[in-house]
């Protein structure tokens, strides 16, 4: 046990190193959503049945109408519609239409079949074996089979790929064996709890060998999988087609129809600003639009003409990471001044008018092991983040500035651009909020958050956030991460916070998995590593004609249930 223990350590080393190259992106794509992570992150983008808080009217299956166009408003174009190298969540929202996967997560965290049929898990935790559906086709007419996955998987693993937060998403993964035409092995480096509910997430997609080998480079502007709708065209920043599947006869269990969508076709419409997505809503220009500002919120849910579908996000929050290499952050009091000097509720109330929540963790309610003993457990208190910096010697001069040894007490909170989800709005309200404990803050807005925060780890404060459906995502932000890598975003190396992510990891007792992950969610409150800010709700404006669209475990729109009542 101890030699299998050491090597996955190495394992999740490396898959941490692996996600932080890939967190730009997948941050991107978590603001776009934004949900999205992601997985898109491993996420991000970033990963399920119907999510109970998405409130719609849905149509029963047998009442649908047929047929008809769904034009739906997207914040940002896809990087590509290849789900082995997308790196935005916005992307998912679009590869969900054309992709299916192996396995779907549901809401309590089982998992179920999809184009697996039923699987088993070698004693040693080493292998799962899937038997598949035999009554799948690609859209390109392609039989869909055990050489189909293993060509899939094979193809993450090529550097080639550069398959980026899909490679994350399918590590410990290391071989696939065709047993018989429908008959898969999937073998692993070493045992994981995290990998068949990875395999539920979109940017897992099962693609067209045949299209992928085809179109090379190009297969993300032809994509084929075997999902409810086939691609027809993208128009660069304009807008993506997809039409009806009518061979389709495969769902999962998270939507109702079982069978090919009601619509003939989804158009999404590339949308970035704000003001003309919203407006187009209610203009009539388009029936849907995604990522729904607050005030916008507000509003539409009080005309009776329009409707508010809204599913908050599951993974990891949208968090501030302190870094721990930049003096004063690696005390544990500097950061404890921080995490009482700041009122985060305030500022989720301020900002997002009640249509956010706070978050409280460095998981989201939703994920398995979600503390739900930390809500409200930290409470903004401004005497007391003023007494500790004084305990460590930064004291007040003239100007109202904490100083020691000479030197001011500053802070560099570095920022994305643009302003996705009011983040640069939260920068400035915080600068005005440490100046009450003598903290001088500099806001940095930049657009190439790669080179600043990932290349330079120039900052003090840095926000991110996260998609996924597994805590296992932790790994990556917190774990110590190998001499002269990348790190983490903290830079924290805590060994007990490391052997619990190990543990976890490997734990196939979801009780006291959930257990470990609660421990490590304490230690990072009880250090004060990260400052949890809200976790992100993915909204959608909607006619009233608009019936049936729901929303994965992950936060991501489905389509196959809905119609357009005449």
């Amino acid at each position: 046990m101890y030699s299998t223990h050491r090597s996955f350590k190495w394992t999740s080393i490396l898959l941490a190193v692996s996600l932080a190259l890939t967190l730009a992106l997948a941050a991107c794509g978590n603001n776009n959503n934004n949900n999205g992570g992601g997985q898109a992150a491993a996420g991000d983008a970033s990963p399920s049945a119907a999510s109970p808080s998405a409130s719609q009217a849905d149509g029963s299956p047998s009442a649908a109408a047929q047929g008809g166009e769904l034009t739906y408003a997207l914040a940002t174009s896809p990087d590509t519609l290849d789900p082995q190298r997308s790196g935005l969540a916005v992307a998912v929202r679009v590869i969900r239409t054309i992709y299916d996967n192996l396995v779907v997560k549901l809401p309590d965290n089982t998992i179920k079949p999809w184009l697996a049929t039923e699987w088993t898990e070698s004693e040693d935790g080493l292998s799962y074996t899937f038997k598949l559906r035999q009554d799948v086709k690609f859209q390109d007419g392609t039989p869909f089979n055990a050489e189909a996955v293993k060509y899939n998987y094979d193809r993450i693993l090529d550097p080639a790929t550069k398959a980026a937060n899909a490679s994350a998403l399918l590590k410990p993964f290391k071989s696939a064996e065709v047993i018989d035409e429908y008959t898969v092995k999937l073998n692993l480096e070493t045992p994981s709890r995290a990998f068949l509910g990875n395999l539920s997430q979109a940017l897992l997609g099962i693609v067209s060998p045949t299209a992928a080998k085809k179109y090379g480079d190009q297969f993300g502007k032809n994509p084929v999988g075997t999902g409810p709708f086939k691609f027809v065209k993208w128009e660069e920043n304009a807008e993506i087609t997809v039409e009806r599947n009518p061979d389709y006869a495969w769902a999962p269990e998270i939507v109702d129809n079982k069978g090919a969508p009601y619509l003939d076709r989804v158009t999404f419409k590339i949308a970035p600003e704000e003001a003309t997505r919203i407006g187009s809503v209610q203009s009539g220009q388009v029936l849907a639009a995604e990522t729904v500002p607050p005030q916008n919120i507000v509003s539409l849910k009080s005309n009776p003409d329009f409707q508010v579908l809204q599913a908050n996000t599951i993974g990891l929050p949208y968090t501030l990471f302190i870094n721990q290499e930049h003096a004063p952050w690696g005390e544990t009091k500097a950061r404890q001044a921080l995490q009482y000097g700041i009122d985060i509720g305030a500022i989720v109330k301020t900002l997002y008018l009640g249509t956010y929540d706070q978050a409280w963790s460095a998981l989201t309610p939703g994920v398995l092991g979600y503390d739900a003993s930390l809500e409200n457990a930290v409470q903004p208190d401004v005497d007391k983040a003023n007494a500790l910096l004084d305990e460590i010697g930064w004291k007040k001069g003239s100007d109202g500035i904490r100083e020691k040894d000479g030197k001011k007490l500053t802070l560099r909170y570095v920022d994305g651009s643009p302003n996705r989800e009011k983040r640069n709005d939260i920068a400035a309200i915080i600068q005005q909020q440490l100046k009450k404990i003598g903290i001088d803050t500099e806001v940095v807005i930049t657009k190439d958050i790669l080179t600043e925060v990932y290349t330079n780890s120039n900052y003090d404060l840095y926000g991110n956030s996260q998609v996924n459906g597994d805590p296992n995502a932790l790994s990556a932000f917190y774990h110590t991460a190998p001499k002269g890598a990348l790190g983490n975003l903290s830079k924290v190396s805590d060994p007990e916070i490391d052997q619990w992510l190990e543990q976890g990891a490997l734990e196939k007792d979801d009780t006291k998995r959930a257990e470990l992950y609660k421990k490590v969610q304490q230690r990072i409150k009880d250090e004060a590593i990260i400052l949890p800010i809200y976790v992100f709700p993915y909204t959608v404006a909607a006619s009233k004609s608009v019936q049936g669209l729901k929303f994965d475990l992950l936060g991501y729109p489905l389509f196959n249930d809905v119609s357009l009542a005449k």
